[in-house]
C-alpha cells in the first residue's frame, strides 16, 4: 500500500465548508496522497481559506480562467492528477479518517479496479441527520445505466487500468458521465462501511432541485454525454426513475435521532 492517490476536488463558493473537507483529507492515516483543488471562480472567500493549506506540497490549487463548472474542473484535475488511485471528494462534503486505507486495502485484496462506500447524511451544520445510504455489491455497465448508485466522495478508480477520463461539458450529473466512462473498464464493488460524510442541503447543491429538474439532467446526462437518441435517453430517463425510487426502499436507510 504505497500507491499515489490523487483527489479530485473541484470548488465553487465553498468558503465556509471547504477547510473542513481539506481538514478530512489531511487526517487520512494513509498520507501518500495529492488534493488537486480547482476552483471554478468563487466569489467568496474560497482563496484565503485554502491559501494556508498551500504550504503542504500535497495540495495543489488551480483556477479556471472563467467559470466553467464541475464538468470542465474535474477534467482539469483528472488531466493533472499522477496518482494511480483517483479518489473523489467535493469541497462541502468529509472523509472519516481510515477512507482511503481500507478501501485501498479493500481493493488491493479483492482484485478490483473502481469501488465506493457507504456513507452518511450530514446537514448544513455537519450534523448526522440519521440517514444513511449504502447500494448494490457489485454493479456492472448495466447497473450503472440503470442508475448511479455510488455516492461521488466515495468513490475510487484504478487509473492504471482506466485511464485518463474525460468527460463532456455537461453542468449537472457530470460525476454520473465520468462513472458511465469507467464501467465500460471495470465492475465496481461495494466497501459495506460508513467512510464519508455528505453534506446535503446547501443552497446550490444538487440535493435542493426539484424533481422536475433533476428529470431534465439526466436526460441530458444520456442525450448529450452519451450520445443518445431522443427516444433512447428518454428510456433512459424513465428507467433511471424506476431505479431511483427502488435504490430509496433499498439502500436508504433513516434512524431515530434522540
Amino acid at each position: 500500500m504505497s500507491d499515489l492517490v490523487s483527489i479530485i476536488m473541484p470548488s465553487y463558493n465553498t468558503g465556509k465548508f471547504i477547510k473542513e473537507s481539506i481538514e478530512s483529507v489531511l487526517k487520512q492515516t494513509y498520507t501518500n496522497w495529492e488534493l488537486l483543488i480547482v476552483d471554478d471562480c468563487s466569489t467568496d472567500n474560497t482563496d484565503k481559506v485554502v491559501e494556508p493549506f498551500l504550504s503542504d506540497e500535497r495540495i495543489k490549487y488551480f483556477k479556471n480562467e472563467k467559470n466553467s463548472g464541475a464538468a470542465v474542473s474535474r477534467n482539469k484535475a483528472l488531466r493533472e492528477a499522477k496518482g494511480r488511485w483517483i479518489a473523489f471528494l467535493d469541497s462541502d462534503d468529509l472523509w472519516l479518517p481510515e477512507k482511503l486505507e481500507k478501501q485501498i486495502k479493500f481493493m488491493e485484496g479483492n482484485g478490483c479496479h473502481f469501488s465506493y462506500t457507504n456513507y452518511a447524511e450530514i446537514d448544513v451544520e455537519g450534523n448526522r441527520n440519521g440517514v444513511t445510504v449504502t447500494g448494490p455489491k457489485k454493479i456492472t455497465k448495466t447497473g450503472f445505466f440503470n442508475y448511479c448508485w455510488p455516492g461521488c466522495l466515495t468513490v475510487m478508480y484504478d487509473a492504471k487500468i482506466v485511464g485518463l477520463i474525460q468527460i463532456k461539458d455537461i453542468k449537472k450529473n457530470n460525476d454520473y458521465a465520468m462513472w458511465l466512462r469507467v464501467c465500460r473498464k471495470a465492475d465496481c464493488y461495494l466497501l459495506n462501511e460508513i467512510l464519508a460524510l455528505y453534506r446535503r442541503g446547501r443552497t446550490g447543491s444538487i440535493s435542493t432541485h426539484s424533481i422536475k429538474t433533476m428529470i431534465g439532467w439526466h436526460f441530458k446526462l444520456y442525450k448529450d454525454a452519451e450520445n443518445q437518441n431522443v427516444l433512447t435517453a428518454a428510456f433512459n430517463t424513465c428507467r433511471n426513475m424506476v431505479f431511483g425510487l427502488y435504490k430509496k426502499k433499498r439502500y436508504v436507510k433513516t434512524l431515530p435521532r434522540h
